[in-house]
Formats: C-alpha cells, sequence, structure tokens
C-alpha cells in the first residue's frame, strides 16, 4: 500500500514539473525567411564624408639628451606630460657632475700651463740677460786681441804669433756664443710654443665642457605642451605588447636619445584616416565640422588641408581585402586655444550634392571576383546583375546598370542558415538561362 502512494506521489510531481516547464519556456516562433528588400532610389544624394581623428601640433620639436660621450645621463629634473611652457623654459635638466669634474680638471690644467708658461718666460728673460753678458765680454775679448795684433811689428815674432792666436781664439768663441745663444733661444721658443699649447688645450677643454654642462639643460624652444616619450630601456628591451613608461627624474639615458617632444600650442590640426572609398570625394580647402571629445557640444570649423598620395592598411594583421586607408589633415579656420594635442576628434565632410543618379544601400550590393552585383527581384526569386559603383557614401551607394525602383535585396539570397534544406532549384539562375 506505501509502495503505491509513493508511485502516484512521484508520477504527480513529474506531471507538475512538466506542466511549469512548459509555461517556463515559451515556444520559440518558426524561423522568419522573408528576405528583406530596397527600392533603387534616383534622389538628390549628398557625399558626405565621416571620419574619425586626433589633434596634433602643428609644429613640434623634439627634446634629446645631448651627445655627451662617455656613458648614460641622469635626469635630474623633467616637465611631466601636459604641462604646458613657454619659450626659454626649462624642460629637463640631466646630472652635470662628471662635466663639472671635466670641467675643473679642465680649469686646473689651464691654471699649470699658464702658470708654466710664466716661469718659462722669466726664465727666458733671465737667460738672456746672462747670454749678453757673455756676448758683450766675447765681443770685449775679441776687440782686446785685435788691438794686441796691432803692435805685432813692435814686438818679437813669438809674441806676435801668440797674440795671432789669442786674437783667433777670441773670434772663434765670439762665433761660438752667437751660435749657442741662437740655438737656445729657438729652443726657449719652442718650449714655450708647447706651453702655449698645452694652455690652449686646456682652454678649449674648457669651453668644451662649459658647453656641455650648458646643454644638459634642455629649454623649451616655442610655446607648447609637453610630452614625454616611452622609455625603452626601462624593462631592460622592448617586448611586443608591453605597456612602457614614459622618462620620469632618476631615469638614465643614452646620449643623443628622444627624451620629450614641445607641441606648439595655437596651431593645431586635425589628422585622421580616410577610407579609400571616401578618398575621391575630397578636395583641398573642402569645409569640415569638427567635434573635440574634450570640448563636448561644441563645433568648430576646419577645412581639407594635405591629402596623402599614398594609402595604408588599418593594421599589420590586416588581409589584403581591407580597405587601404588615407592620411588626411584639416586645418582649423579659427583654432581654439583650449584644444589639446592628442583629443580625439570626430569630422563631418560636407561633399557635393549629386542628382540624377541611382544609388542604394550600402550592404545591398555584393563583390565577387573583383565586380559589384546586385540581387534584383523578380516574381519569388531574385536575378544576380552585375552593376558598376561611381560613388560611395557612409550608408549609400552610386551604382550604374540598373533602373530606378527595382527592388533589390539587402543579403544574399543565396546564403542558407546551417542545418537548412538546400532548395532543389537554385534561387538564382545562371548568366544566359531563360528567366
Amino acid at each position: 500500500m506505501k509502495r503505491r502512494v509513493l508511485l502516484a506521489l512521484v508520477v504527480i510531481a513529474v506531471v507538475i514539473a512538466g506542466a511549469a516547464m512548459t509555461v517556463a519556456v515559451p515556444k520559440l516562433p518558426e524561423r522568419h525567411t522573408t528576405i528583406p528588400t530596397a527600392r533603387v532610389a534616383k534622389t538628390p544624394l549628398k557625399l558626405t564624408v565621416h571620419g574619425v581623428g586626433e589633434l596634433r601640433a602643428g609644429r613640434t620639436v623634439s627634446l634629446a639628451a645631448p651627445p655627451v660621450g662617455g656613458g648614460t645621463l641622469r635626469i635630474v629634473k623633467l616637465v611631466p606630460t601636459g604641462v604646458e611652457v613657454k619659450a626659454n623654459d626649462v624642460v629637463m635638466e640631466f646630472d652635470p657632475a662628471d662635466q663639472q669634474f671635466a670641467l675643473e680638471q679642465a680649469k686646473s690644467e689651464l691654471a699649470e700651463a699658464e702658470q708654466e708658461i710664466v716661469k718659462m718666460k722669466a726664465d727666458a728673460a733671465v737667460q738672456k740677460a746672462q747670454d749678453d753678458v757673455a756676448l758683450l765680454t766675447a765681443r770685449f775679448d775679441v776687440r782686446r786681441a785685435e788691438l794686441d795684433a796691432l803692435g805685432n811689428e813692435f814686438i818679437g815674432a813669438v809674441d806676435a804669433k801668440k797674440n795671432v792666436l789669442s786674437l783667433e781664439e777670441a773670434r772663434r768663441r765670439l762665433a761660438q756664443l752667437e751660435e749657442d745663444l741662437k740655438s737656445r733661444a729657438a729652443t726657449s721658443q719652442a718650449s714655450l710654443t708647447v706651453a702655449e699649447e698645452k694652455r690652449t688645450k686646456a682652454t678649449l677643454a674648457m669651453q668644451r665642457a662649459q658647453q656641455v654642462i650648458e646643454s644638459l639643460v634642455l629649454k623649451a624652444p616655442l610655446d607648447g605642451v609637453v610630452s614625454l616619450k616611452e622609455n625603452r630601456a626601462a624593462a631592460g628591451g622592448f617586448f611586443f605588447g608591453q605597456t612602457l613608461p614614459e622618462y620620469r627624474e632618476g631615469d638614465q639615458v643614452f646620449p643623443g636619445s628622444p627624451v620629450a617632444d614641445v607641441m606648439e600650442s595655437g596651431r593645431m590640426e586635425v589628422r585622421a584616416k580616410i577610407d579609400e572609398n571616401d578618398r575621391g570625394n575630397l578636395t583641398s580647402g573642402q569645409q569640415a565640422s569638427v567635434s573635440v571629445d574634450t570640448l563636448p557640444g561644441e563645433v568648430f570649423t576646419a577645412r581639407v588641408g594635405a591629402l596623402s598620395g599614398f594609402a595604408n592598411r588599418a593594421s599589420f594583421w590586416d588581409s589584403a581585402s581591407v580597405s587601404r586607408l588615407f592620411d588626411v589633415t584639416f586645418q582649423f579656420d579659427k583654432p581654439d586655444p583650449r584644444f589639446r594635442a592628442g583629443a580625439s576628434a570626430r569630422l563631418v565632410i560636407e561633399g557635393k550634392e549629386i542628382t540624377g543618379a541611382h544609388h542604394v544601400p550600402r550592404q545591398a550590393v555584393f563583390t565577387r571576383s573583383g565586380k559589384n552585383h546586385v540581387f534584383v527581384k523578380l516574381g519569388e526569386r531574385f536575378e544576380e546583375r552585375e552593376v558598376k559603383v561611381t560613388q560611395r557614401t557612409e550608408s549609400r551607394v552610386v551604382v550604374e546598370g540598373i533602373s530606378e525602383g527595382a527592388e533589390i535585396a539587402l543579403v544574399d539570397p543565396n546564403a542558407r542558415p546551417a542545418g537548412a534544406a538546400q532548395p532543389s532549384a537554385p534561387a538564382v539562375p545562371a548568366p544566359g538561362a531563360p528567366r
């Protein structure tokens, strides 16, 4: 008896649970198989181009560590990113300890060279005085010997011979002394020249050290905003996908490495990448409306500036089928002092208006093997037709080869959802087949 009651309770519980699931899980509607369509329009169409870019300074000057040999330089003062600076304001300073040591050493060498020159000149002056006395004495000896030789005819032959020999000896000593004086003067002048060259070298070393110390203080060349660069040596090298910190005080920098940029304020421009399909709708001087994200609710007027003649893909990983992008700059009619480099901006470029052309939604045109096609509805089926695309906007495409009012598919009618049964006959007849 108890077993029958328990079995009855289980059956009742199962029935109640099934009813609850029936109520909780509604029945899904059947798949809607209607293909959305649109009509070919022949109304005026404005070729408006939309784009996204960012504010850039009209002129940017890069500040790099001075080319000082002998190792890295340490940053002791650095203005952070985003700070406004005026021309000649100090942006960064490097530790001048090594160069100050080189400067003091050069000063010491200069003082030593100058003292050496003073001493050499004093010694040369003393030596010249001594040489003058010796030269005067030698000339006196020659003169006395000459006077003695004048009386040789009144004395004996032996004494006369002695006087002649004494005169020759005096003249030889005078000639030797004159040669020695010339040699000594040349040697003294050469030594003085070496000392002066040493002084010149020390002076140049001192001036060089002073210039290097002055170059360790980098100033802003113009009014602008500071933007620090990434320190690629902070993590011991660069790794793909790694976020690198900006330079900061205390970092070591190799000579010649760029550390910061000073972006000129007051001459901002917008640089945007425009799809190649919209590139043909832009001309230099064309007016554009710019909305800067940092200044919501305000619209600024700019004009198309330089149009790049070379395209590039959106990224390295994009395939060849992805539309290429062109770099386009926009110049503001009246720059706003509140503009900041790096701020994102949205652009709307009002293009020319065309009339008398057939245009369809962009999603109604399909590309196969480099050719454009649309699917025209004929009764209960769709026919694929090749068309020529002449203009494109963000939402519409101007085509040739199709009549006004024709109903076309917005999706490929041949595409079937996964698991759906294939039709017995193709939805699109082969080219040339009877309709």
